[in-house]
């Protein structure tokens, strides 16, 4: 089994969720009392949401980097950035090390491709919505058309994201303003929708909507094991 090198604490509450699924995934294809080897470098959120804030994405992508360095030190085999927003300074990070990433757009693309979508929608950050690191790639790279919300509705997600889901609270009104956004999605013609940020998926489950959701964090995850075990 390869070690997992994950980047962590971007927030903290999706953290928990990457590392219950990939040890989930791992004793689900091991059995027994297996569980996943991962070296886990959790940063303080608050220092990096302040330089997004600021726009000082190449000193947010530092703290990274020395993450990534501690990881690989530790014994990683590869390395996941355990958030959407940060994949901005994905290159920047992977060249601090010589193990490599394995980036959430890729797995979420290839998961869409294997599904035959098309056309998507996005929600994330205002960052992932509005700038073309994350659905730039999956249009340049896989082929896949990008729908994402107006700026009005691009507010609603963002600020939902930092000032309740990244803080741990799931307000049922939050849920409608999402659910809203996402028929908004399908009805441009998004065949699927993304939940972009690694926090959405403690608020939108499938259950909650007709329109197919992709939970980047179940993604990664899964594609994580799937290279570990490999």
């Amino acid at each position: 089994m390869k070690t997992i090198g994950l980047l962590g604490g971007m927030s903290w509450e999706s953290t928990t969720s990457y590392y219950k699924a990939i040890n989930c995934g791992i004793k689900e294809q091991l059995g027994g009392l297996h569980s996943a080897k991962m070296a886990l470098f959790s940063v303080d959120f608050a220092e990096v949401e302040t330089l997004q804030q600021q726009g000082d994405w190449h000193q947010a992508g530092v703290i990274l980097e020395q993450a990534a360095r501690a990881v690989e030190a530790a014994g990683a085999d590869f390395f996941m950035i355990g958030t959407n927003t940060m994949h901005k300074v994905a290159q920047q990070v992977e060249a601090a090390v010589s193990i490599p990433l394995l980036h959430i757009a890729d797995t979420t693309a290839e998961q869409l491709k294997a599904d035959g979508i098309e056309t998507v929608g996005l929600l994330g950050t205002r960052f992932t919505m509005e700038q073309d690191f994350y659905k730039g790639r999956l249009t340049a790279q896989h082929g896949i058309r990008v729908l994402v919300p107006d700026a009005a509705d691009q507010a609603s997600v963002h600020r939902i994201i930092y000032d309740e889901l990244c803080q741990g609270q799931i307000n049922d009104d939050s849920r409608q303003v999402y659910l809203k956004i996402i028929a908004s999605l399908a009805e441009q013609g998004a065949q699927a929708v993304i939940l972009g940020c690694t926090e959405i998926a403690l608020l939108i489950r499938q259950s909650d909507t007709s329109v197919p959701v992709y939970d980047t964090t179940a993604i990664h995850a899964a594609a994580a094991v799937d290279l570990a075990l490999s």
